[in-house]
């Protein structure tokens, strides 16, 4: 278990919330016009370094809002949260 510090509600366990990916990453404006390729691409192709790195999670179980974590993907330390784009 991983104790995740919404921005709106506090303290709360891991299970309420879902993994977004790394905040870098950007969607596609239009992902329709995308070949099959280039959709598998964004999709699968991640960096998946170790160490430290800047994630959007969404407060599932509880508030429904989007925000960024920054966490040790090897320790799962978490040293900021904020609301999308104020993670430091």
């Amino acid at each position: 278990m991983m104790l995740v510090s919404c921005p709106w509600c506090g303290p709360r366990n891991d299970d309420e919330f879902t993994w977004g990916g790394e905040a870098s990453r950007v969607r596609p404006d239009d992902p329709s016009s995308l070949t099959d390729g280039q959709w598998a691409a964004y999709m699968y192709n991640n960096d998946n370094e170790k160490g430290w790195v800047i994630e959007r999670w969404w407060h599932a179980r509880g508030c429904e809002q989007w925000f960024e974590i920054c966490r040790n993907n090897v320790t799962h330390e978490i040293v900021s949260i904020g609301p999308d784009g104020e993670a430091s």
